[in-house]
């Protein structure tokens, strides 16, 4: 719900014609840290998340790409199709906070422009010269570790996901065992 409750407000926000939400193939910043759940399931997930949203859509580029997922390639592919577009990359002020550290992140900031999603007053800010916009939306304060946990433990997912994503972690038996955290 955090994610699409960002999703739409920046794009009432900066009038978009579209907010595509790329799917990670392999995130690479968290690869080895923890177990991720596989592309095709998390694709599913936000399928089902965006449907009959007006605006959203999924990105499915990263995963038919194949390999690590690199902001910096999507966005030079998503140019190359679409020369005259603006695009705008949005993240959350954690994110952001990190943007030094992404893979080409020089190849990000001049591709599109940075979105950065704040907390009401809680303002992180961006070296300078990067070309950025601040949004502030409602916040939901719960992680997707957080929500693994909640679904193994059998705690109640009401209001946190969409019933259409809990249809898809039930149907594909996600986060049923210890090893899916």
């Amino acid at each position: 719900m955090g994610h699409l409750v960002t999703a739409v407000n920046v794009r009432h926000a900066l009038g978009l014609d579209r907010v595509i939400v790329m799917v990670a193939n392999v995130p690479w910043q968290k690869e080895g840290r923890r177990s991720i759940t596989p592309a095709a399931d998390r694709q599913a997930m936000v399928t089902a998340a965006v449907r009959g949203v007006p605006g959203l859509e999924v990105g499915t580029w990263e995963i038919e790409h194949g390999g690590p997922s690199y902001t910096a390639d999507t966005l030079a592919a998503l140019k190359s199709a679409n020369p005259d577009a603006e695009l705008f990359t949005i993240v959350g002020d954690d994110a952001a906070a990190g943007l030094e550290t992404w893979e080409r992140f020089a190849d990000v900031v001049t591709l599109s422009r940075i979105v950065v999603v704040d907390r009401p007053g809680a303002p992180v800010e961006l070296p300078s010269g990067i070309d950025w916009l601040r949004v502030e939306v409602p916040r939901l304060e719960v992680s997707s570790t957080d929500l693994r946990a909640r679904f193994h433990d059998g705690r109640p997912l009401d209001y946190l996901v969409t019933d259409s994503v809990l249809a898809v972690i039930r149907e594909r038996g996600l986060y049923t065992s210890e090893s899916a955290r």
